[in-house]
């Protein structure tokens, strides 16, 4: 397949600093991997130390007057990157279904089109937030909490970047961006319509690099007040650990494991099918996928022939030519952990009913993994305890609806979650028994307004709406 021009080598050879694109302090530089050809599709700076002291004092510098702009003035810079955002929505498509291999329709709509409309609704959520409440004889204020490091993952590179850059700035704050190093590109097109909105300097400042390096150094750094953190719970509890020493505040949004239950009333066909779905979204590299599908024991069968017939039609291919339901994992050493957790799931003693360890027939080069189905998983399993993040499925047999929410609950995580059934109050019933941030009845459709985020070792704290927003604010009140 010929690539095309968005997909040519891509050299972003500075960081976004002070308002302006400035040089490195060191040399060295950070390949990009296209995940369905393994060539290298673009280099980015290996920061430094240094360029996070910069890009923080910048920030810091920039603070009072950004956090002393009136809500409708910042409203209006937001509004200007939403329509930046929108007008390459093409381009950025492009580059994220070949760096993590969403298929590019869906990278279209969801990887690309989502970040612009959640930058636009903060523009708007300011037009009416209380940032003053009177309270008796105090008046209550909400306030900017200072300079924010955001630390962001390669799954929804852009997305997840936005979920955190739209608040921030909505609240007042100052921002030190690290993307991951494994799907960066997209932030350079951020500071570049940031650039061109113009923003005042220092107010968004991106420095790329590897976390141990710039994200320990962004997360222990006495000068931010805040560190907004999306990525592997492992990672967290290090971002935690860093943070703490400073006492700053550190909002959290890390793995899943969630549990999908299928009540006995529920339509079966629908049901399971919209589950396989929910799981191999973006290839499985989701952290409220719903990886663990709940049944009643009497409905086992049932449930694994839908879900065999169903994980069978995913189609896996090359994510840019758009005809592939499912493209690759993000790099070989996601390749590589998913296989494994295959093999563990067979040794195991799960029931293998599709997919397996081998790469898709004619799929050889490229990070591809089959999609895959395991039955009479049970819950002590790896694959039902860990996060696998790929297109892995496990159908686990439950005896009753206490059994069901039982099983769903014994878990370190506590993201996502599903419940189906003909009777949607007892679905709402179900779902409130569950330790987890978010659940979908009968496939509910992700709500950009509604809060997202963990309990237990799922993180804390929330991003969407004005959940998100008042992650970033602190509360003073004074007595009048």
């Amino acid at each position: 397949m010929t690539a095309s021009p968005q997909e040519q080598m891509t050299v972003r050879e500075e960081l976004y600093i002070n308002g302006k694109w400035a040089q490195p302090a060191g040399r060295g530089m950070l390949d990009v991997i296209n995940s369905t050809t393994e060539d290298v599709m673009g280099r980015v700076p290996e920061g430094t130390v240094e360029d996070i002291d910069k890009a923080v004092t910048a920030a810091r510098g920039a603070f009072e007057s950004w956090a002393g702009k009136l809500p409708g003035e910042r409203a209006e810079f937001l509004q200007k990157v939403a329509a930046g955002l929108s007008s390459r929505q093409s381009e950025i498509a492009s580059i994220i279904a070949s760096e993590v291999g969403m298929p590019l329709p869906l990278a279209t709509a969801v990887q690309a089109g989502l970040p612009a409309v959640v930058m636009g609704n903060y523009a708007k959520l300011l037009s009416d937030y209380p940032f003053e409440e009177q309270i008796g004889n105090s008046l209550v204020l909400k306030e900017p909490v200072g300079v924010v490091g955001c630390i962001t993952p390669w799954n929804y590179p852009l997305h997840q970047v936005v979920a955190k850059v739209a608040p921030a700035l909505a609240a007042g704050c100052t921002i030190v961006l690290k993307p991951s190093e494994v799907a960066p590109l997209t932030a350079f097109i951020l500071a570049e319509i940031v650039d061109a909105a113009g923003l005042p300097p220092g107010v968004f400042n991106l420095v790329t690099g590897l976390g141990a390096v710039v994200g320990e150094a962004l997360a222990s750094h006495p000068d931010v007040d805040m560190i907004s953190f999306t990525g592997s719970t492992r990672a967290g509890r290090r971002v935690s650990e860093l943070a703490s020493q400073t006492v700053k505040r550190v909002a959290l949004e890390l793995g899943g494991k969630s549990a999908n239950i299928i009540l006995d009333d529920a339509d079966f066909e629908k049901a399971v099918r919209s589950g396989v779905g929910s799981c191999y979204f973006n290839s499985g590299q989701t952290c409220s996928a719903h990886t663990r599908m709940l049944v009643p024991e009497e409905r086992h069968d049932e449930a694994v022939r839908i879900a065999r017939e169903t994980a069978e039609g995913f189609t896996v291919g090359d994510p840019r030519d758009g005809k592939a339901k499912l493209g690759p994992l993000v790099s070989k050493v996601q390749r590589d952990r998913v296989r494994d957790y295959i093999k563990k799931g067979i040794d195991e003693g799960a029931t293998l009913v599709t997919g397996g360890t081998e790469a898709p027939e004619g799929l050889e080069k490229g990070y591809f993994v089959r999609p895959t189905v395991f039955a009479n998983v049970k819950n002590n399993m790896t694959i039902a305890r860990e996060e696998i993040f790929g297109p892995v499925l496990s159908i686990i047999p439950y005896k009753d609806e206490d059994d069901a929410v039982r099983i769903a609950n014994d878990t370190v995580y506590g993201l996502a979650g599903g419940v189906w059934s003909a009777d949607v109050e007892r679905a709402k019933r179900v779902a409130k028994r569950l330790r987890t941030g978010q659940v979908d009845i009968n496939g509910g459709k992700f709500n950009p307004l509604a809060p997202f985020g963990g309990y237990k070792q799922s993180g804390h704290g929330r991003e969407m709406g004005k959940y998100g927003l008042e992650e970033f604010l602190e509360t003073k009140s004074l007595q009048l």
